[in-house]
């Protein structure tokens, strides 16, 4: 087969394993604020993580095609869990509290911040982190304290982009640019970036495709 093709098919059949996990029942599991509280460690977990209001809850319900199953909101700091969802018995994904501006006390901000800490440097089944940047905006400082977090503790994170439906193409690309030459110093990183929009569904069948290669095979 000529090379162009295998490529071509290989790529075509990737999207269609992500599919196929995507579509599979995914329902909610467990929520906690303490690691003792953590579901079985039976499973291979991807955790979503990013600022407050970048839009994971918006994210997992475009790639699982369900409006509601993590909760949205336009208020910053509404996920102040660590929420598992399982699917298909295949992967859990775990979306974690955001971090950066939330309404709520310091306290507060401090116990989600150790949890999460917590989470990222113990959690076996951990196979990678998404980290979710809002693509208008690019990495912010506190993006950066959580990916040293995970360098030191050799959690393999990729850089998710959000929103991409509310950039212009030329923005977006001096965006991608300047993640990938910044990525590329970091040991943890993986070096594929995801643009997305949860609006639009732009990027989201590679993303799925790119999980499935994580998850518990059938």
């Amino acid at each position: 087969m000529d090379s162009t093709l295998q490529d071509e098919a290989e790529r075509k059949a990737a999207l269609e394993a992500g599919r196929l996990l995507f579509a599979q029942e995914c329902g909610f599991v467990a929520a906690t604020t303490t690691l003792d509280r953590l579901p079985p460690d039976s499973l291979p977990e991807i955790a979503f993580a990013g600022r407050s209001n970048v839009g994971k809850s918006s994210l997992i319900n475009a790639l699982t095609g369900r409006k509601t199953l993590a909760r949205t909101s336009n208020t910053p700091g509404r996920t102040q869990q660590l929420n598992f969802f399982d699917l298909g018995h295949r992967l859990l994904m775990v979306d974690l509290p955001g971090h950066g501006f939330a309404k709520v006390s310091k306290t507060q901000v401090r116990d989600w911040t150790r949890l999460v800490k917590d989470y990222l440097r113990g959690r076996v089944s951990l196979r990678r982190v998404c980290l979710l940047v809002d693509a208008r905006h690019g990495l912010k400082d506190n993006d950066r304290e959580v990916m040293a977090l995970m360098d030191q503790a050799a959690v393999v994170y990729q850089v998710v982009l959000t929103k991409t439906d509310k950039t212009k193409p030329a923005e977006l690309q001096a965006t991608l640019d300047k993640l990938a030459a910044e990525l590329s110093k970091r040991v943890a990183a993986y070096p594929v970036l995801f643009p997305t929009s949860a609006v639009n569904g732009e990027g989201i069948p590679e993303l799925r495709a790119e999980l499935a290669t994580l998850a518990l095979q059938p």
